[in-house]
């Protein structure tokens, strides 16, 4: 099976594609769909930016020129789009058409000639901030990629290409260039991943063999555990290339967690099968009693984990559904193959000898343990009130809590690809794509002089929102013909008038569409009925909660120009859709979260059989959650899909403490005759080793994931270490003050007899001692 998962993990590929946040049913979903039917991509833009005094200095200027030529030349890139390679109108009165004709021509023989052309060039109203900013002597150049490039593995070759050509230019000119788009984003992004992959396994790995090592000081009780969840990590990869998923983000991290969420059930069976083997000497009964003593409790521990993570099936984000299904799978068949392979390759092996068992006798762990049992049993008073405390504190730090994402949230200030998107929002406004469509129900309505002068009328509107560049729309088309009706006039760079409009028009539909296509381009704003235009505006990254007080005032001055019963306009684009995406993301965690611990407290309700037993469970686990989402309140992280996985994913690991706790517990209670203030001590004092050693393993492996690059990663990684260490403090603490405590309320006769049998710890059958009861002496024989 091994080798068969094997080959299929090797065919596994990395993702290539924006991650899906919306359902396909959605309507901000289905209206972004419509916009690229109608218009095409609008996210396949990668820019690049020089801010150089000296531009238009023949030397600088041929070296930009070179520049374009030569990424004009990778294969990939479709158009480019520059000051060098601009182009202008001209009005022909004998054809009584627009001619293109670009302003620099391919030889410039003198700075005389090349001033004179500049100053065309700046006399041209159209490119101002879309291809300079004057004031600060910054240009911009800007690439279209092929899309269907940009969904294959050959993206990386083609922006390696991109940025190798331009570090050439900057070694030439020692000017420094910035990098940005969507598409560039994604690129380095993913490469960022392939490589954090590895690190974070080998990473894992590591830390789970030191610590292994350190605990039981046995070369077989890391090898094993270690081989275990390395074909575990296999497997995994093996079934996602068999349900056909491909490496994103969150499916990248499941190696890496299931090295270190498989561990842990390696560690309470080797600490059983050593306790065990400590007792009477017998290898095989202590291997034994490993399966019957803590598997169900150790299926149960596991089904609980993989139910935090199987909860994101309900979200309807395709990425959050694969990496919910791929985790959930895999720690069940991991939990499968610690149960068969452990007391199969230890039977194999030769029994543990003193030094291997030394661990169980340990003076720090004993005195820990002992510490614990003191405070449970003599200062409960102080546990409750302190349990109060954070209680009280957590509810004040939640009410600070905010809600906000990012389209590069993952992205860290101090990266260079922040840093490049916040220069070029600086410099033209922003780069993320809003377009509104507007559908005026009727044939050639668009080119209505009063259609024209209503968007005219929008576009002002929106210039007074600082968060957004200046619109893209028919209307520069029109005015740039328009200065091109009156022989390149800058003064008459503005809308025309019924008549001018006719003229116009007239002269563009008679020009050469193929020619002049990114000129008249009236086909990249208009349908072929002509009744459907649009408004290309790009904006700053301004977090979703921003993003959602300007999508409703966007809205209310679109209604207020465009009344309802007379146009259907529509507010799309890719930063529409990601703060949609990101609020249906973030309500259907909760959805999940509240899912998952419904789930979990059903298995504990068929483990236990009592209602009161796992409400005890479950408060111990649901406080942690309280206190981590209050110290994200108290510290400023917001709320937002990478946060919100912390809660699912830390409540279903650290319940399995509990589990076991109580498992034990409940056995010791037969074992003393009922004795709940002595069997919550000898509980205390066998699994109190084992969720510490645990505790530890998950504390610092998910601890590994705070040195991502990406910002969401590390969040997850600091906030599950946190949540997990209140977690073990609660269970070793809480739990016990509150079982010892408060006995007469938890510990029912329905808890001593459940409906999911836990093996006695004392119970001990001798298959040669059996004798089967007969009637006669006959039966007796047989």
């Amino acid at each position: 099976m091994t080798i068969f998962m094997a080959y299929q993990a090797s065919r596994v590929e990395m993702s290539y594609e924006a991650a899906q946040l919306l359902p396909k049913k959605d309507s901000a979903y289905v209206d972004y769909q419509k916009f690229r039917e109608i218009f095409g991509e609008e996210g396949n833009l990668i820019v690049v930016g020089v801010e150089d005094p000296d531009f238009f200095q023949l030397d600088h200027f041929e070296d930009w020129h070179e520049l374009v030529s030569n990424l004009d030349q990778i294969d990939g890139v479709e158009n480019l789009l520059s000051v060098s390679n601009a182009y202008n109108l001209r009005k022909n009165k004998e054809k009584r058409s627009f001619e293109i004709e670009e302003i620099f021509p391919e030889e410039i023989n003198s700075q005389q000639q090349l001033d004179s052309l500049a100053s065309l060039f700046h006399s041209l109203p159209f490119y101002r901030g879309l291809l300079y900013n004057e004031e600060s002597d910054f240009y911009l150049l800007a690439i279209s990629v092929n899309k269907d490039k940009m969904k294959s593995k050959q993206r990386e070759k083609m922006v390696t290409s991109i940025q190798k050509t331009c570090e050439a230019f900057s070694e030439k000119t020692e000017l420094d260039l910035h990098y940005s788009g969507l598409p560039y984003i994604r690129v380095v992004n993913s490469i960022k991943i392939k490589k954090e992959i590895y690190l974070f396994s080998a990473l894992a790995l590591l830390l789970c063999i030191i610590t292994l090592f350190l605990f039981f000081r046995s070369f077989k009780a890391v090898l094993f555990p270690i081989l275990i969840v390395i074909t575990g990590v296999i497997w995994a990869m093996g079934t996602m290339a068999l349900f056909g998923f491909k490496i994103t983000l969150l499916t990248g991290m499941i190696p890496s967690l299931l090295i270190v969420i498989g561990i842990p059930n390696s560690i309470y069976m080797l600490n059983k099968y050593h306790h065990e083997f400590r007792n009477h000497g017998n290898n095989i009964k202590a291997l034994q009693r490993v399966i019957i003593k803590i598997g169900n409790a150790t299926f149960l521990t596991n089904l609980t984990t993989a139910s935090g993570f199987a909860t994101f099936v309900i979200t309807n984000s395709e990425i959050l559904r694969q990496f919910g299904v791929i985790a959930a799978l895999n720690i069940l068949t991991l939990f499968v193959l610690s149960l068969l392979l452990i007391p199969i390759l230890f039977s194999f092996a030769k029994p543990p000898g003193e030094r291997h068992i030394k661990h169980l006798e340990s003076k720090l762990f004993q005195f820990i343990v002992m510490r614990l049992e003191t405070i449970s049993q003599k200062h409960r008073k102080l546990v409750y009130i302190s349990t109060i405390g954070v209680l009280l504190l957590g509810f004040y730090g939640i009410s600070q809590i905010k809600s906000s994402g990012y389209m590069v949230d993952d992205i860290p200030e101090s990266d260079i690809i922040y840093k490049d998107l916040k220069y070029f929002e600086k410099q033209v406004d922003g780069l993320m794509p809003l377009e509104i469509i507007i559908d005026t129900q009727r044939p050639n309505g668009v080119m209505s002089l009063s259609n024209f002068k209503r968007i005219d009328q929008l576009e002002k509107r929106l210039e007074n929102y600082d968060e957004l560049s200046s619109s893209m729309s028919l209307l520069n088309i029109l005015k740039f013909s328009k200065q091109a009706f009156y022989n390149g006039n800058e003064r008459y760079y503005s809308l025309p008038n019924n008549q001018e409009k006719n003229f116009i028009l007239g002269y563009a539909t008679k020009s050469n569409e193929d020619e002049a296509a990114g000129v008249s381009a009236l086909h990249s704003f208009l349908d072929s009925t002509k009744q459907v235009t649009r408004v290309s505006i790009r904006m700053h990254d301004v977090g979703t909660k921003r993003m959602e007080e300007l999508y409703t005032e966007f809205k209310q001055e679109v209604d207020s120009v465009f009344p309802a019963d007379k146009y259907d306009v529509t507010v799309t684009g890719s930063s529409v859709t990601f703060f949609k995406g990101t609020q249906y993301l973030v309500k259907n965690l909760f959805s999940s979260l509240t899912l998952a611990i419904f789930l979990i407290a059903t298995f504990m309700a068929v483990m236990f059989y009592s209602w009161r037993m796992v409400l005890m469970s479950l408060i111990p686990n649901i406080i942690p959650l309280i206190f981590t989402a209050a110290i994200m309140g108290f510290v400023d992280i917001p709320i937002k899909a990478s946060t919100i996985l912390v809660f699912s994913i830390a409540f279903g690991i650290s319940v399995d403490n509990t589990i076991h706790f109580l498992a034990k517990y409940r056995q010791e209670l037969t074992a003393t005759g009922w004795n709940i203030q002595e069997s919550v001590k000898l509980a205390l004092r066998e699994t109190g080793v084992s969720m510490i050693y645990t505790f530890v393993v998950l504390f610092f492996g998910f601890g590994v994931y705070s040195v991502s690059q990406f910002g969401g990663t590390a969040a997850l990684g600091i906030l599950v270490s946190l949540t997990l260490f209140v977690a073990i403090t609660s269970n070793l603490i809480l739990l016990p003050s509150l079982l010892a405590g408060l006995e007469k309320y938890t510990t029912t006769k329905s808890f001593h007899e459940p409906l999911l049998q836990i093996f006695d710890e004392e119970e001990d059958i001798e298959l040669d001692e059996l004798e089967i009861e007969g009637t006669n002496q006959e039966d007796k024989k047989l």
